[in-house]
C-alpha cells in the first residue's frame, strides 16, 4: 500500500469469493487518481490508496458499481448556518463533498440543510462538521428537534435597527420638504450601533468568506455599508454630505429583508415540520409479564406490542391486535376521512388514533417506518437540484467577483467624468447593495421546498427535482390495470367444468401473491372448501401456476399457459366470451393436457377511476391501459373508463418493452404502477408513478409515489409537479431580470443606496413569497 497518499476505507456488498474480490481491485485502480486497491474479502472491505486531486470515493464507488458491486452507504443531515446566497450553497457543497469517503452532497439554501451520502462507517460527522467551519460556515447534526431554530429570526437586533433607523426615515421624508432635522453628531450616534451591532452578522460572514478565499453576498452589504458609514463619519469631522442614513437603512432593509424570508421559508418548510411533529416522544409498552411501561417511542422494536390511547399517535407501523378504532392519516396520506381499524390491519406511525383504545404489533420503528421514509424522501427532494439549477451555480461561482469589479468601474467612472468622490463612492455602495444574488439563490430551492412539501400533504411523494422536469414533458400516461384503475381484488363470478375446479384451483394458488390467487382463495375460504397440500408449486409470470394436489400433476392458468403445455381450452369458448363480455378474466384448470374447468374473476373500477382518467385528458395527456389481463376484459374496462388505446396480455417483462416502444414512437410516456410488479415497466418509462408508494420499491424505482391508491392522485401530482417547475423558473427568470436590469441602474446612479437595499431585500422576500402560493396545493380539498 502506497503510504504517502491518502487511504480510504470503503464497505463493499456482493463479494462472494477471490475473484469478486480482483474484480474490485481492478475497477478501483481503474479510476484515473486511485494507486492501489487492496479488497478485505472476510471484512467486505476495500483499502484505497488515492490522489485526492484526481480521485473521490464518488468516483471510486461508481466504478465499483459499475463493476456490479455495491458500496453500502448512510444518510447525515447537517444544518448549515451562515449561507447568504448560492454562493456559499456552493462553497459548503464542495468544502463536505471534499471529505473522504463521501459519496454525493446536496446543499438546500431555503432550509439550510445539507444532505451528505457517505459510505458506511467510512465517515465520522465530526470530519464533515469541521470541513463545513473550514470553509467559513456553521453545522450541527440536524436531528429534527428544533426545525425552527434553523430560521433564527434575529428579532432583537432587527427591533434595534428598525428603532434607530426610524429617525433617519423621518429625517428623509423632512428632507423632501426642505428641511433636516437630524445634526450630523446624532446622526453618528444614531447610526454606529446599527453599523457595528446590526452589521456586526455581514463582517462576520464576510470575514469567513475571506479565510476561505472565496466571495459572497455579505461581503457586498459589508464593503457598501462601510464605505457609506466611513465616508459619513470622515464628512462629520472634514465637513461634507453626510450618507448615514443609507448605510443605516440598507443594513436594516436586510435585515428585515432576511427576517421576513426566514418566516416564508419556515412556512414553506412547514409539510415536513408538521411531519416531524407527527412522531409521538413516548409508547405504552406492554412488557413480558402484562404490565405497562412508558418507554421513548425510538426504543420499540419489532415485535413488540404497545397499547395505543384515543387520541394518541401510533408510536410505530404495527398490525392492531385487540379494540377497534378509526385512524387519521390525512398527513400521511393525504386521506381527509379516518380509516376504519379492526384487529388484522395495519396501522401506521404518526397516524393519530381515534376513539378506540388498540392493541397494535410493532412491525416496524424508527427509521424502518412508513412515515420515516416519507421524511427522507421529502427532504432529499427538497435538497436535490432542478437541471436549470446548474446554470444558476455557474453564474454563482462568478458573481461576487464580477460585481466587485462592477463596483470598481463605477466609482473610477464617476471620477472620470467629473464627478466628486461622494458621488462616485454612492453609487459604488449602490452597486454592491443592489447586486446581492440571494433572490437567486432562493429561486430554486424555495419553490421546491414549497412544492413537495404540499404534495407530501396531500400524499404524492416527489423524489427529485429531476422528475419535475420529466412530468412537464409528458404526452402519455399508461396505467396499468389491476391495483392501479380497479380495486384489485379479483371474486370468482362463474365456474365451470370438473365439479372440483375451485377446491384444486384454490389448492394450486395457496403459493402465490397475485390478486388472482387471492380471489381464488378467497372464493374457497366462503365456501367453506378445506385445502389440500401443493407440491413442486411453480409459478409462470404473467400465465398461471402449476404443481402437484393429491398426485394429481396440475396447472392453472390463462390461453397462454394452455398453449404452452398443449391444452386446449376450445370446450371452454363459450364460458371465456361470456365472461369476456362481462369484463371478467378467464383462467384454465389443466391435467395432463386436457382443460378439466374454468373460472371467471372479475375487479371492480376504483371510485374516481374515471374522474382520473377524464383530468389526464384535461391536462393534455393521452391515457393508455396497459395489463397482462386477455385482450377482451381490457377492452371491456378501456371502454368503461374513456381510454382508446389498449396494450393487453403484457407479461411484467413484456410490460417494459411495450413502454420502451411508446418512447420509440416519439412519446414521452408517464407508467404508473403498484412498484412492485411494474418495477421494470416504471423503470422504463421517462417518469414512474407508482401507487401505494410506501415500499421501498416504489420509492427506488419511481420518480413520484402516491401514498393512496386513489387514481385521482395521478392527474394531481403531475399538476403539482408542473406548477413546481413552473415556479421555479418563474422565480430564475424574476431573479436574473432583476439583477441584470438593476446593476446598469445603479451604476447609472439612478438608484440610492437606500433605495438599493430595499430592493435587495424585496427581491428575496418576492421569490420566496411567489413559490408560497405552492402551498395551497397542499391544503386543496380532496373531492370525492
Amino acid at each position: 500500500m502506497d503510504t504517502t497518499l491518502p487511504r480510504l476505507t470503503l464497505p463493499l456488498s456482493g463479494l462472494s469469493c477471490a475473484s469478486c474480490a480482483r474484480r474490485v481491485e481492478r475497477a478501483a485502480t481503474g479510476v484515473p487518481g486511485v494507486a492501489t486497491a487492496t479488497v478485505n474479502l472476510a471484512a467486505e472491505t476495500a483499502e484505497i490508496a488515492y490522489d485526492p486531486g484526481l480521485a473521490d470515493a464518488a468516483r471510486i464507488a461508481a466504478a465499483i458499481e459499475a463493476a456490479g458491486y455495491g458500496v453500502p452507504e448512510e444518510r447525515v443531515v447537517l444544518s448549515i448556518g451562515g449561507m447568504s446566497c448560492t454562493s456559499c450553497q456552493g462553497r459548503v457543497e464542495r468544502a463536505l463533498a471534499g471529505v473522504p469517503g463521501v459519496l454525493g452532497v446536496a446543499v438546500n439554501l431555503a432550509t439550510g440543510a445539507a444532505e451528505v451520502r457517505v459510505a458506511r462507517g467510512a465517515v465520522d460527522t465530526d470530519a464533515l462538521i469541521a470541513a463545513v467551519q473550514a470553509a467559513g460556515y456553521t453545522a450541527r447534526p440536524d436531528d429534527g428537534a428544533a426545525v425552527s431554530q434553523r430560521f433564527g429570526s434575529g428579532t432583537l437586533i432587527l427591533g434595534l435597527c428598525l428603532a434607530l433607523t426610524a429617525p433617519f426615515l423621518a429625517d428623509m421624508a423632512a428632507h423632501l420638504a426642505g428641511h433636516h432635522l437630524l445634526p450630523a453628531w446624532l446622526q453618528l450616534v444614531l447610526a454606529t450601533p446599527v453599523q457595528i451591532l446590526g452589521g456586526a452578522r455581514f463582517y462576520r460572514a464576510a470575514w469567513a468568506g475571506l479565510r476561505a478565499g472565496a466571495g459572497n453576498m455579505d461581503q457586498l452589504v459589508a464593503i457598501g455599508t462601510t464605505a457609506a458609514y466611513a465616508l459619513s463619519v470622515w464628512h462629520v469631522i472634514a465637513g461634507g454630505p453626510l450618507y448615514f442614513e443609507a448605510a443605516a437603512v440598507v443594513v436594516t432593509l436586510v435585515h428585515l429583508g432576511k427576517w421576513l424570508e426566514a418566516r416564508a421559508k419556515r412556512g414553506a418548510a412547514e409539510a415536513i415540520e408538521a411531519l416531524r411533529r407527527l412522531r409521538p416522544d413516548w409508547a405504552a409498552r406492554i412488557a413480558a409479564d402484562g404490565s405497562e411501561e412508558r418507554v421513548p417511542a425510538a426504543a420499540l422494536r419489532p415485535g413488540d406490542r404497545v397499547r395505543v390511547r384515543p387520541g394518541e399517535s401510533f408510536p410505530a407501523d404495527g398490525t392492531v391486535e385487540a379494540g377497534e378504532t378509526e385512524a387519521d392519516e390525512a398527513l400521511i396520506t393525504g386521506e381527509s376521512r379516518p380509516v376504519a381499524k379492526a384487529p388484522g390491519d395495519p396501522v401506521t406511525a404518526g397516524a393519530v388514533n381515534g376513539a378506540g383504545l388498540v392493541m397494535i404489533r410493532v412491525t416496524a420503528a424508527g427509521e424502518g417506518t412508513v412515515l420515516a421514509r416519507i421524511m427522507r424522501l421529502v427532504q432529499s427532494a427538497q435538497a436535490s437540484k432542478a437541471p436549470v439549477q446548474a446554470l444558476v451555480d455557474r453564474v454563482a461561482a462568478v458573481f461576487v467577483p464580477v460585481v466587485l469589479l462592477i463596483a470598481l468601474a463605477t466609482l473610477a467612472g464617476w471620477l472620470a467624468a467629473g464627478a466628486d468622490h461622494a458621488t462616485a463612492i454612492v453609487n459604488a455602495v449602490s452597486v454592491l447593495v443592489i447586486a446581492c444574488p440571494c433572490a437567486l439563490g432562493l429561486a430554486t430551492p424555495a419553490a421546491l421546498v414549497a412544492g413537495t412539501g404540499a404534495a407530501a400533504q396531500r400524499g404524492v411523494l416527489i423524489r427529485d427535482a429531476a422528475a419535475l422536469e420529466r412530468a412537464r414533458g409528458l404526452d402519455t400516461v399508461v396505467f396499468d390495470k389491476t391495483g392501479t384503475l380497479t380495486e384489485g381484488r379479483p371474486s370468482v363470478v362463474a365456474v365451470a367444468g370438473d365439479p372440483d375446479t375451485l377446491r384444486l384451483a384454490a389448492a394450486l394458488q395457496q403459493g402465490s401473491e397475485h390478486p388472482l390467487a387471492r380471489g381464488v382463495l378467497r372464493a374457497a375460504e366462503a365456501a367453506g372448501i378445506s385445502l389440500p397440500a401443493v407440491h413442486g408449486f411453480r409459478a409462470a409470470p404473467g400465465r398461471g401456476v402449476a404443481g402437484t394436489v393429491e398426485g394429481r400433476a396440475l396447472a392453472l392458468g390463462n390461453r397462454h399457459m394452455m398453449a404452452e403445455i398443449g391444452a386446449d381450452p376450445a370446450p371452454f369458448a363459450a364460458f371465456a366470451a361470456a365472461a369476456d363480455a362481462k369484463g371478467a378474466t378467464t383462467v384454465y384448470l389443466a391435467e395432463g393436457g386436457r382443460v378439466v374447468g374454468a373460472l371467471a374473476l372479475a375487479d371492480t373500477l376504483r371510485p374516481g377511476a374515471a374522474e382520473a382518467i377524464a383530468e389526464t385528458r384535461a391536462l393534455g395527456l393521452e391515457p393508455v391501459l396497459l395489463t397482462g389481463d386477455a385482450e377482451a376484459p381490457a377492452r371491456a374496462v378501456a371502454a368503461a373508463l374513456g381510454i382508446a388505446r389498449v396494450e393487453a396480455e403484457a407479461s411484467p417483462e413484456d410490460k417494459a418493452n411495450r413502454v420502451a416502444a411508446l418512447r420509440r414512437e416519439g412519446r414521452t410516456v408517464a407508467m404508473v404502477g403498484d412498484g412492485v410488479n411494474d418495477a421494470p415497466a416504471l423503470a422504463a418509462a421517462d417518469l414512474g408513478i407508482a401507487v401505494g408508494g410506501g415500499t421501498d420499491v416504489a420509492l427506488k424505482t419511481a420518480g413520484i409515489a402516491l401514498m393512496r391508491d386513489d387514481p385521482r392522485l395521478v392527474p394531481e401530482a403531475i399538476r403539482i409537479a408542473r406548477a413546481t417547475l413552473r415556479k421555479i423558473r418563474e422565480n430564475l427568470a424574476f431573479a436574473f431580470v432583476y439583477n441584470i436590469a438593476a446593476i446598469p441602474l445603479a451604476a447609472l446612479g439612478v438608484l440610492t443606496p437606500v433605495i438599493a437595499g430595499a430592493a435587495m431585500a424585496l427581491s428575496s422576500v418576492s421569490v420566496v413569497t411567489n413559490a408560497l402560493v405552492l402551498r395551497r396545493l397542499g391544503r386543496a380539498t380532496r373531492r370525492v
